[in-house]
């Protein structure tokens, strides 16, 4: 797959086959990819924590608070992305040009790994809604969760729906 394709076939996936594991070896290859994105000052100032069985379950309880994410429970694996600290370079430069790079940064590594994912013949989903507190002890974390991504095969079946997004006009100036 190319990039356009990868672009064009990845969706939020909210129906998955509970009975397919995720291999190893794709598993490895899409958190190389995210481990690969780029971030300010190559900070990287986020961490992933892989959940599977027993612990992927109660990690998607943590998304489902006030109903929503119903589906995550369905995912083999879930991957929780906490925030880490800044390196010294990059941590000046938020402060200085008043911007959030760590944000800036987990939104490349989360877009490089569902990427991967897709090319992979996996399908994600990428969740806001959680649990921050439920999630840090679930998992032995200092930091904050920022996201959590579910991961897995979709249900046989699952079409690939219509992209509804702004024309490129609504979202492009050209000078």
């Amino acid at each position: 797959m190319n990039f356009t394709e990868i672009a064009l076939n990845r969706q939020s996936c909210r129906s998955y086959d509970e009975d397919r594991p995720v291999e190893e070896e794709k598993l490895l290859k899409i958190m190389e990819s995210a481990r690969l994105a780029p971030s300010a000052c190559n900070g990287q100032p986020y961490h992933f924590t892989v959940c599977r069985g027993d612990l992927a379950k109660e990690v998607a309880k943590a998304t489902m608070g006030m109903g929503m994410n119903k589906f995550a429970s369905q995912a083999p694996v879930m991957i929780v992305v906490s925030e880490d600290n800044y390196v010294k370079s990059a941590a000046v430069g938020a402060k200085v040009k008043k911007n959030d790079f760590r944000s800036i940064d987990i939104g490349l590594a989360t877009a490089y790994l569902t990427a991967e994912a897709t090319a992979q013949g996996l399908s994600t989903c990428i969740l806001g809604w959680l649990d921050d507190d439920k999630l840090r002890k679930l998992c032995h974390l200092d930091q904050p969760v920022r996201l959590v991504i579910t991961l897995g095969y979709a249900k046989e079946g699952d079409p690939l729906r219509p992209k509804k997004r702004k024309a490129l006009e609504d979202l492009t100036t050209w000078l």
